[in-house]
């Protein structure tokens, strides 16, 4: 009503100026025309000013009402057009010019706005482009780039003016570029995507690979249908307890380690963590035998870094286990009991040392020995104590039944690895199972000889860096036994005090070695038949700087516990050699020089390139070198030293075996170790005067000796009436405090020289 107010108050006022015109005109006949007349000419201007206002105000008005649309369009986060239909007017706001390069002033030109706009923009009717709503098109840049579009139209605005209907139009539009790229990116992706899983099925199918994943805080397994089918099994998930029963019993213990590997990631680097890790192992297959595998995987820890997601890839090898089943018996098998040796003994012991480390799950080690093992050999024979070794073999697998490991680590020794469940009678238990079950299968064979077993064992957590030190507790308690039969004796504090004490010595040893504390004495070894020197016994001895001397009996079981050993034994080795070349090149008569072997040395290194190396750099010629072995060293695996002992041989040097009849080795190993002097023990020589028992043995085991052409010597000899025995005896050597005690090699060379003055005049 307020927008026709002026309107109706002009119209008024002409109604009424014309009802009074008309009442004039009738009092006055005769003016009636003229009024009339004057007022119909003043009626037709007031009209048209009236038009002209009315229509200069409909302009005004639609001209403020495009201003403020114009500034709503401009505020707008979207394409717009502002636009009437005759396109004589046009407004673009800065979104638009923003998206395709033009100006607003060039789209105000309807020849740019349709080089900017496709045909298809251009509805053939106003009805037709308001109807087309979410209308999709390409708007063309400047630069001739296509920009996707979606639009758009409303009449916002009409205005009639002269009988002309003006409409005013908006046109909003979005941008869908980014939106179409994500589009098609996200179909691409599906593509490849779909491409990339059909190749991934089908290599993974054709290669034989199956994934076992495991996301900490979950109890079970992912199991691709790849391993499902490898495996026999039929659901996705598979629980620990399921997936451990279809381990092999002798490979449980490494489920377990995989478990561990789980728990307290913490404690692992940041370079453990990325490495991809493997293992091998059995499991019960889809063809209900046990395949092996080899699992490659990678630990991850979760965001709370104490527990960690595991898994990889698992893959087939049983048939290339089968190809280097030849490699992994010289490798890890015992030849004798066919279990794993101690190669293998310590290379799983020292992986589940690692993944043990820091973790809630412990292990026992055990280590079991034979009593008197070496009754066997003396009595039944070579062949029968490699039976017996190989059933007590049996009997150490059978104690796996809950898991585990178990291996021959040398000689009559074995050891178990098992898996702590909270019990510490659990290893005490497992032996008596293992010393009952042994005194069974001796009952028959070996009933008379009354076979017992001896161990002794540790936990894991006890001590140590590794896994070898580890072992050595275990093997270190058994060495405490006072010799009782069936002994268990577990590493205890006592035991601690004892490696402290020889922890200790080992530290001044290391520290007497690299200050050449150590020294070598000789003791002569004299021809009973015309008293001549004919060699000599290098023997060790540490003498600190104020004098003191320790005797070899405190410091040489702590260097071979240490390996020390080796480094003191090239010294020997190389010293004796050394010394023994100097006194030849001096002129003396050429002796041989006697040096010992441990069993570090024998069994643990090259002693053939040792000695080799040792003649090389000292020129000594290898007849006057004489290597001794103990009796009990040379028996502890007799294969391995038939072979060690042949390659010295081969090198032209002597070889002795040391305190033979302290054992219990039977006289028929003379005819199979390839031994040039066999050295009696001071045990059968102390009684020789007193006791006809000791002459007899002394002169049977001569008389042997003689019939294979080994050479005798008696060691231990302190008086005149031993060594007419012995001489009576056929004896051809002597060595003892009667000949003369062992002396630093001043003393010596003066004795040498005494002797070899004493060999001229006797010979002139």
């Amino acid at each position: 009503m307020r927008k026709y107010s002026k309107v109706i108050v002009i119209a008024a006022s002409y109604a009424a100026l014309a009802l009074t015109a008309l009442n004039i005109a009738l009092r006055i006949p005769a003016y009636t025309n003229v009024i009339m007349g004057c007022f119909a000419v003043a009626a037709v201007i007031s009209i048209t000013i009236l038009v002209f206002f009315a229509i200069n105000f409909e302009r005004e008005r639609a001209r403020k009402e495009r201003e403020n649309i114009s500034q709503i369009m401009q505020s707008i986060n979207a394409m717009a057009i502002l636009w009437d239909a005759d396109f004589r007017y046009v407004e673009v706001n800065s979104c638009l010019t923003n998206a395709i390069g033009y100006t607003s002033q060039d789209l105000s030109d309807i020849k740019t706005l349709k080089k900017v706009l496709p045909a298809d923009a251009f509805a053939p009717s106003l009805q037709a482009v308001v109807n087309n709503r979410d209308e999709e098109f390409y708007v063309t840049a400047k630069g001739g780039a296509k920009v996707c579009t979606i639009w758009n139209t409303s009449i916002v605005s009409v205005t009639t003016v002269r009988k002309r209907t003006r409409y005013l139009m908006l046109s909003i539009g979005l941008d869908l570029s980014e939106s179409i790229k994500m589009k098609e990116d996200l179909i691409k992706y599906s593509k490849e995507l779909a491409e990339s899983e059909t190749r991934y099925s089908l290599s993974m199918e054709l290669s034989e690979i199956g994934l076992l994943l495991k996301a900490s805080g979950n109890s079970s397994y992912y199991v691709s249908q790849q391993l499902r089918n490898m495996l026999g099994i039929n659901s996705e998930y598979i629980s620990e307890g399921v997936l451990r029963a279809r381990f092999h019993p002798a490979d449980v213990m490494t489920f377990d380690t995989l478990g561990n590997a789980m728990v307290n990631c913490a404690a692992q680097d940041e370079e453990s963590v990325r490495a991809v890790h493997f293992t091998e192992f059995r499991l019960l297959s889809a063809d209900n035998t046990y395949h092996w595998y080899q699992f490659r995987y990678k630990i991850t820890p979760n965001q709370s870094k104490i527990l960690a997601d595991i898994g990889g890839a698992i893959l087939d090898i049983t048939k290339d286990k089968e190809k280097d089943s030849l490699i992994e018996k010289m490798a890890y098998i015992d030849d004798v009991t066919q279990i794993y040796n101690r190669n293998k003994f310590m290379q799983i012991g020292q992986e589940t040392f690692e993944c043990s480390r820091d973790s809630a799950i412990n292990y026992w080690v055990i280590v079991l020995d034979i009593d008197n093992f070496h009754i066997i050999n003396d009595t039944c024979g070579y062949t029968n104590g490699n039976k017996l070794l190989n059933e007590f073999g049996k009997v150490v697998q059978d104690a796996l039944t809950s898991g585990g490991f178990g291996a021959r680590i040398g000689g009559d020794n074995f050891a178990l690895l098992i898996r702590d469940n909270g019990d510490e009678n659990l290893p005490v238990n497992i032996i008596r199972r293992i010393q009952d079950q042994f005194k069974i299968i001796c009952a028959d064979s070996f009933s008379s000889q009354g076979m017992t077993c001896s161990a002794g064992y540790c936990k894991m957590s006890d001590g140590g860096e590794d896994f070898a030190k580890v072992l050595d507790h275990a093997e270190f308690s058994l060495s405490m036994s006072d010799g009782t039969k069936n002994d268990i004796i577990r590493y205890d504090n006592a035991v601690h005090d004892k490696i402290i004490k020889s922890a200790a010595i080992e530290n001044e040893l290391v520290k007497a070695i690299d200050n050449h504390e150590l020294t070598l004495y000789y003791q002569p070894k004299i021809h009973l038949g015309n008293g001549t020197l004919i060699g000599m016994e290098a023997l060790i001895r540490w003498v600190r700087p104020d004098g003191t001397v320790v005797p070899p009996s405190e410091f040489i079981p702590v260097a071979e516990s240490s390996l020390l050993i080796t480094k003191i034994s090239d010294f020997v080795l190389y010293e004796a050699c050394r010394q023994n070349k100097m006194w030849q090149d001096m002129g003396l008569p050429p002796i041989t020089v006697s040096i010992n072997l441990t069993a570090v040395d024998f069994y643990q290194t090259d002693v053939k390139e040792s000695i080799i190396r040792a003649l090389d750099a000292t020129g000594l010629d290898p007849q006057w070198l004489d290597v001794e072995l103990t009796e009990s060293l040379a028996l502890k695996d007799i294969d391995h030293a038939i072979q060690q002992m042949q390659e010295i041989r081969d090198l032209g040097v002597k070889l002795s075996m040391d305190d033979f009849g302290t054992g219990y080795s039977s006289l028929s190993y003379i005819q199979v170790l390839p031994i040039t002097l066999l050295k009696l023990d001071r045990s059968f020589i102390m009684y020789l005067e007193e006791d006809e028992i000791s002459r007899e043995i002394v002169s049977a085991v001569i008389r042997i000796a003689k019939s294979k052409k080994i050479e005798t010597i008696a060691e231990g000899i302190e008086t005149i009436g031993q060594a007419d025995i012995l001489k009576e005896a056929g004896c051809d050597h002597a060595q003892g405090y009667f000949y003369g005690k062992p002396m630093p090699k001043d003393k010596f060379e003066e004795f040498m020289k005494i002797k070899a003055r004493e060999s001229v005049s006797a010979n002139s």
